[in-house]
This record gives C-alpha cells, structure tokens and sequence, in this order.
C-alpha cells in the first residue's frame, strides 16, 4: 500500500519534532552536568546564570536541528521518499548531541569554536534523517 505524501509530511514534522526534543534533552542534561560538576561557581546567582545560559543555548541549537530536519525531510517527501525508524533517529540525534557536548565538556581542547561546532551537529542530523529515507511504492 502506497503512503500518500501528505502522510509522509506529517511523519517528517512529527520526527523533526522528536528530534528536538531528543536534542533538548540531551543538551539540559549536559547543561546540568556542566553546571554541577565542571563549574566553578561561588553563589547561586552564578549557578543559576550559568545553568540558564546552558539551557538556552542547548535549545536553540536542538532548535536549529529539528529546522534541519524537517527540510530534509521534506526535501526527501518531495524526491517520493518517506522516513523510516523516526523514533530511533531522533533517539540518535540525541546521543549524536549528548556524546559531542560530553567530550568537548570533558576534554576542553577538542573544542573547535562556534561554527565548525555548529557545522558538525547539523552535518549530523542531516546524514541521520537522510539515512532513515527510504523509497516508496509507485501509487
């Protein structure tokens, strides 16, 4: 049975939708590790300010992805392919995300700079969702 493309436009919005929230919450925990462990911060007004800053950041880039996402997705429902395994490829942007967050927090000189870290994370995304394409039956 043929998957009609305005059913494949939901899925694709609905993934872009996980994905944020996979890269959210994956930011928030880095955020909340980063502010309790890797901070040194003398007042709680500097931990709230650091933890808030943190947050903010991680979901504007969680954003960013999910915006990414759903471009590709589309640009894959308009080639006649549909997304397969969303649930699992937004769980992978989020262990993409967790895991580079982790390693530049933890080893500050793999630390490349705003750009290239921003390039690596939409590079991600955009090789996750397009490896969960797949080609759809003639209707």
């Amino acid at each position: 049975m043929a998957v009609d493309a305005s059913h494949r436009t939901k899925i694709v919005v609905y993934y872009a939708g996980w994905a944020v929230a996979c890269a959210a919450l994956a930011g928030v925990i880095i955020a909340l590790i980063h502010t309790w462990f890797f901070s040194y911060i003398p007042n709680r007004a500097g931990l709230l300010h650091t933890l808030f800053n943190d947050v903010m950041t991680a979901l504007a880039i969680a954003a960013g992805q999910g915006a990414v996402a759903l471009a590709v997705g589309s640009i894959l429902v308009h080639l006649g392919r549909s997304l397969q395994r969303t649930v699992l490829l937004g769980l992978l942007v989020g262990v993409f995300d967790f895991v580079v967050y982790f390693v530049q927090m933890a080893v500050p000189a793999t630390e490349l700079g705003w750009l290239p870290d921003v390039a690596i994370l939409v590079l991600a995304a955009v090789a996750i969702t397009v490896s969960g394409g797949a080609a759809t039956e003639p209707a």
